[in-house]
């Protein structure tokens, strides 16, 4: 269990620092009618960091892991938009945006494991 933990508070680590690395990529992903969507880009980059680091710290793990659980159901809506829309996510071809919808469930079920 804890190589999970830790697992998932790598990814989380490293895909908040990407938020600040390349906003472009996640931006052009955001659905137009959110407002202020460099500063979203950058909150949930923020609490991606917050949540992967809380995790390793036993009296914060709790609380990072039920932060994550929101924070997976609050990116959603812009993971379906970029499915919507056929943006690839990187050089994959635009149905792996499709096969990654069901994957936030996972992500959902590994962080409330820890909670």
């Amino acid at each position: 269990m804890l190589a999970l933990k830790v697992l998932l508070a790598a990814t989380m680590t490293g895909a908040g620092v990407m938020h600040f690395v390349m906003p472009r990529a996640y931006l052009r992903i955001m659905p137009r009618f959110f407002p202020a969507p460099l500063l979203l880009v950058q909150v949930s980059g923020a609490f991606e960091v917050l949540g992967g680091v809380g995790l390793l710290w036993p009296p914060t793990q709790q609380l990072a892991a039920w932060g994550l659980v929101l924070l997976f159901i609050a990116v959603f809506p812009a993971n379906v938009n970029q499915a919507l829309q056929g943006l690839p996510f990187g050089k994959a071809p635009v149905w792996v945006t499709w096969a990654r919808l069901p994957l936030q469930a996972v992500f959902i079920a590994w962080a409330w494991a820890f909670t």
